[in-house]
Formats: C-alpha cells, sequence, structure tokens
C-alpha cells in the first residue's frame, strides 16, 4: 500500500495522467510525494497541495494510505 495521488485542471495534463500511487518510506512530506509522482520534476512555486482534503504545505509529513493531491492555483473574475 502506499500514498494516492491525484493531478487536477492542467496538471493533469502536463502529467499525462489523473494521478498514481507512491509507495513511501518511513518518512516522507508532501514535497518526496511529488518528487516521486512527478518523475523528479521540480514543484512550481505556486503549486496548492492538498493532504486528505485539506490544504497542506509542502513540508507536511504523509503516512502510509494518504491522499496527496495537487493543483494550479484557481483565478476568478
Amino acid at each position: 500500500m502506499g500514498v494516492t495521488v491525484r493531478f487536477f485542471a492542467a496538471l493533469k495534463e502536463q502529467m499525462g495522467c489523473e494521478g498514481a500511487t507512491v509507495e513511501i518510506g518511513e518518512f516522507a512530506t508532501v514535497a518526496d510525494i511529488w518528487l516521486s509522482a512527478s518523475g523528479g520534476k521540480a514543484m512550481p512555486s505556486n503549486l496548492l497541495m492538498a493532504l486528505n482534503m485539506e490544504y497542506c504545505s509542502a513540508n507536511e509529513t504523509v503516512s502510509e494510505g494518504d491522499e496527496v493531491a495537487f493543483f494550479p492555483p484557481v483565478t476568478g473574475g
């Protein structure tokens, strides 16, 4: 079992998928999950992220079975 990763909006197109499952070690952060799921791409500075449907920072610790979501900032008008 691992961590479920979901990509939304333009990130889904950039990554070529809606998400993935990432295996984690004993200690992992949301930033670690991004690196693994993105194939080592640099994390965009304006990236929004959520851990188990709650906004979080890249330093948040992730546990087995969690869901991490990444999405670009939303603009409105």
